[in-house]
């Protein structure tokens, strides 16, 4: 493992911009996915309508079609706006994201039983103030482990941005295979992806873990009725 301990601060490096490039996605996606989870269960019904299809449509395409489409597509659509390639990969994935984090927010406001919202409503208390203090709390507790698991699907998904540029952690690992083989006449493949998946692993087996240690703690609670459904889980196509 000697090429990896000659490449150390370059392989930190990229796993600090994979790890910002999840945090910042994560970010953005759990703003448009809180925004679109209320509006989907709002007694509005284009609203509710038009949050489906963004859902749908996000969900459906191969993340990688979304992220070239946004890194390609969108300087010839919006004239005089450029596309780094950080920038694209932070869209792409905060689009779909924010689909799949929509669908987890509502499953948990859904999941709060019925007559707590008539009971707040019988109070007369506002609708924000029915959200902030009688239904989100409840929510949070279906959501977050189903958020945590979307967060280690971030993770793998930012391997993605090495196709457009993106010097992350797997787009440094190529680098460094292809910098040696030509200098050294050598390839160091199986080391180095060797590495970046050990690292990989660790990362999202954490996450992995921490999701359903939260979500075997939201079963065992009394409070929380048996039979509710819990949201769905996000799909990466």
């Amino acid at each position: 493992m000697q090429i990896i301990l000659e490449n150390r601060t370059f392989i930190l490096n990229g796993l600090l911009k994979t790890l910002a490039l999840a945090g910042v996605t994560l970010v953005f996606a759990t703003l448009l996915g809180v925004l679109l989870g209320v509006l989907a269960v709002t007694r509005f019904k284009s609203l509710r309508w038009m949050v489906r299809a963004y859902v749908e449509l996000f969900r459906d395409i191969p993340l990688i079609v979304n992220i070239f489409f946004v890194f390609f597509g969108v300087p010839l659509i919006v004239k005089g706006v450029e596309m780094t390639p950080f920038v694209a990969v932070t869209v792409g994935l905060s689009l779909w994201g924010g689909a799949n984090g929509a669908e987890i927010v509502r499953g948990g406001l859904q999941s709060v039983p019925r007559h707590q919202w008539q009971s707040a409503m019988a109070l007369g208390l506002k609708t924000w103030e029915i959200f902030v203090f009688i239904v989100g709390p409840q929510a949070v507790k279906s959501i977050l482990p189903p958020f945590t698991g979307l967060l280690t699907l971030l993770i793998q998904a930012t391997s993605l941005g090495a196709l457009v540029g993106v010097g992350e952690f797997l787009r440094v690992g190529q680098i460094i295979v292809e910098r040696t083989t030509v200098m050294e006449g050598r390839s160091p493949a199986f080391q180095v992806y060797l590495a970046v998946l050990v690292v990989y692993f660790l990362m999202c087996s954490a996450l992995t873990w921490l999701s359903r240690h939260l979500e075997k703690r939201l079963r065992q609670d009394r409070r929380v009725r048996p039979g509710l459904p819990l949201p769905s889980a996000p799909r990466y196509t």
